[in-house]
């Protein structure tokens, strides 16, 4: 399916800028690797695929990938691998087989396909950001700006001191992770714990609990205390002394 952003493409007449499209297919990316990220690059519905390439033919005539050397025209080659999150993907014009001239270079970040911008893409983007941001600092500038006909023209940041501070107190909203990068932490954390595993912790020692005394055994001790108490108390008859006459 492919994702595009604005309305240019809606109007006849205006090409659609290849930079701000994007194509994904749901169905490919559980199952995406080197050995069949061409095959996903050359879907139907892949608007930045060109059918009149040289793969198409080849893939056609069921060849080998190894005959696009020796044929001449566009063609598309794997450039770079990063399994299993980046593929780099070049589209080029084939004139000998030791000669081939760039045309685009695409990449494929967690299944989606972009176009690489160019070096002149790149500058204009940067240039139009620096002007845009030098103009809002003009204005920010200008905004501070007072004038006063007894005292003439002074800044006044203090209104902007407070709005700054009730701006920290609000909490920043946090947006929720995506499957894929919640897999790919729970992997990597998985390999983390192999290679380090964590130490296991030492078992205390358990002392074995004094037996509870029966019913009996309690009764008994019991009437021993109790006989016992009971001697204590009874006192001994006196000694009879013998009578002098």
């Amino acid at each position: 399916m492919a994702m595009m952003p604005g309305r240019l493409g809606m109007v006849p007449g205006i090409p659609e800028n290849p930079l701000s499209l994007s194509w994904h297919d749901s169905a490919w990316i559980p199952i995406l690797n080197t050995s069949n990220v061409m095959d996903y690059f050359s879907e139907r519905s892949n608007p930045f695929f060109d059918r009149t390439c040289n793969n198409e033919i080849v893939k056609m005539q069921r060849l080998t990938p190894d005959q696009l050397q020796n044929m001449t025209g566009l063609e598309y080659v794997l450039l770079h691998v990063q399994e299993p999150i980046l593929y780099v993907i070049r589209k080029q014009h084939r004139h000998t087989p030791q000669q081939a001239t760039p045309i685009a270079d695409y990449y494929i970040i967690a299944g989606v396909v972009y176009q690489a911008p160019d070096l002149a893409s790149v500058l204009n983007s940067r240039l139009l950001s620096t002007v845009h941001h030098l103009q809002s600092s003009f204005e920010e500038v200008a905004s501070f700006a007072r004038y006063h006909p007894s005292k003439g023209y002074s800044w006044d940041f203090k209104s902007q001191k407070s709005s700054d501070k009730k701006n920290k107190d609000e909490k920043p909203r946090e947006e929720p992770s995506s499957l894929f990068q919640r897999q790919r932490v729970d992997m990597l954390l998985g390999e983390l714990i192999k290679k380090f595993p964590l130490p296991t912790p030492p078992q205390p020692k358990v002392t074995p609990a004094p037996p509870a005394k029966t019913g009996v055994e309690n009764g008994t001790a019991e009437k021993e205390t109790k006989t016992e108490s009971s001697q204590e108390k009874i006192k001994p008859p006196p000694e009879k002394k013998p009578r002098l006459n």
